[in-house]
């Protein structure tokens, strides 16, 4: 039997309705459980977390936090606009882009690049954006912010397009989403849930990118969604500091912060360490927290095996996408630390990396290792091979059911 992870869920990935008020109801299965079934790529393609350069965005999370808290403080008593744009996209924009023919795919009107609607065409992001020279017609208020985010996440899940279409169209509104929000200075939890929200589309979008984009280069793709997925998460941290002197409780909290440890594998232990003494006792004591640590704690040492059980037995999809390539690192790590006179035996090695032989085989490929049979026909990896860097793409292996 296979057992794949992140299945617990049935409801399809959007946000939440939320009238206002505080949050619904915990349930048993974690957030990002409940959107797995759609998110949940059908054919054989996967990712991993960021390149190296996508790793040095990291540090965007171990001290920005008290800086942007801190403006945000001092902003309290100036007055923040108030936006009354009614569309996805003020009317100004919408001309605009009408006369300059800068309409995507998904907003043309009967397919004429010169033709858009209300019911079509979202605002853009814009760099030189400033509060002393928009209108309030120019920004939308949060209502039509969380109609937007639901249009916007209705588009991914289509298959007319290529997925790195959808994407490059879906992060830069989302990015016009968060420059409204930001400007209004708004912080309820509606706010917080359109975050999450934003951050697991950045999450899945990795996975989705390696799995579909193969024969093309995704590098400043995975960078670019790496980036805001860090800002992202970086943002929603600040939320959750401000908005801890209501008496909403955000329930999602603990496993959102388990993802900026998960991407923190590999890198210096004491700003992990430093940023861990800042979490609350609740958040440490969390069991998202607790399983973030366990992985991280098993990979330092190298106990692969150990590290892969926990992750098939205890993640939520979102964190199991987030550490998925992981058991690519461990199969690279085992040629390299082999003795090249004894190849090793995949029916071993699919036992320690817990997926099937010809799994295993195919992963192989994948990171540019070779192999061979032996006089019984018995596959084996010759080990000490040249890998020049990890894989792009990465198939969609499961775990298979094993003993404690």
């Amino acid at each position: 039997m296979e057992r794949r992870v992140g299945g617990r869920g049935g409801r399809s990935w959007r946000p939440r309705e939320s009238g206002g008020g505080s949050r619904p109801a915990p349930t048993s299965s974690s957030s990002s459980a409940s959107y797995g079934d759609r998110w949940r790529p059908s054919s054989s393609r996967a990712s991993h977390s960021a390149s190296k350069s996508g790793g040095d965005l990291r540090e965007d999370l171990e001290g920005s936090t008290k800086v942007r808290l801190a403006e945000h403080v001092a902003d309290q008593d100036v007055s923040s606009l108030v936006g009354t744009c009614p569309d996805m996209c003020p009317a100004k924009e919408r001309g605009q882009r009408e006369q300059f023919r800068d309409l995507t795919v998904f907003e043309r009107l009967n397919g004429n690049p010169q033709k858009t609607s209300s019911a079509l065409a979202v605002k853009k992001f814009c760099r030189t954006m400033s509060t002393t020279n928009e209108q309030p017609s120019d920004i939308r208020p949060l209502p039509v912010l969380q109609k937007t985010l639901r249009y916007l996440l209705d588009i991914v899940d289509s298959s007319n397009h290529p997925f790195e279409v959808i994407h490059d169209f879906v992060l830069d509104r989302t990015r016009a989403i968060r420059q409204d929000l930001s400007i209004q200075k708004i912080v309820n939890n509606d706010v917080i849930l359109m975050y999450e929200e934003m951050v697991k589309f950045h999450i899945i979008s990795d996975k989705r990118l390696r799995k579909n984009c193969g024969k093309v280069d995704i590098s400043s793709l995975l960078h670019l969604n790496m980036e805001q997925l860090i800002k992202s998460l970086t943002s929603l941290y600040d939320l959750y500091v401000i908005n801890q002197r209501s008496s909403d409780k955000n329930y999602n909290e603990a496993e959102y912060y388990s993802f900026n440890l998960i991407l923190q594998l590999g890198r210096n232990r004491n700003s992990i360490s430093l940023w861990l003494r800042k979490m609350s006792v609740s958040i440490l004591q969390s069991k998202e927290m607790h399983f973030a640590r366990s992985v991280l704690r098993h990979l330092r040492v190298g106990n692969y095996r150990r590290f892969l059980k926990i992750v098939a037995a205890d993640s939520s999809y979102l964190q199991f996408c987030l550490l998925e390539p992981v058991r690519a690192q461990a199969l690279l790590c085992i040629n390299y630390g082999g003795y090249k006179l004894h190849p090793y035996p995949l029916s071993h090695l699919s036992h320690i990396l817990i997926m099937k032989e010809e799994d295993l085989e195919s992963l192989c490929h994948d990171c540019g290792l070779k192999t061979c049979k032996d006089e019984a026909g018995h596959l084996l990896l010759p080990t000490r091979q040249e890998v020049s860097h990890m894989p792009k793409t990465l198939q969609d292996f499961g775990f298979l059911a094993s003993e404690n």
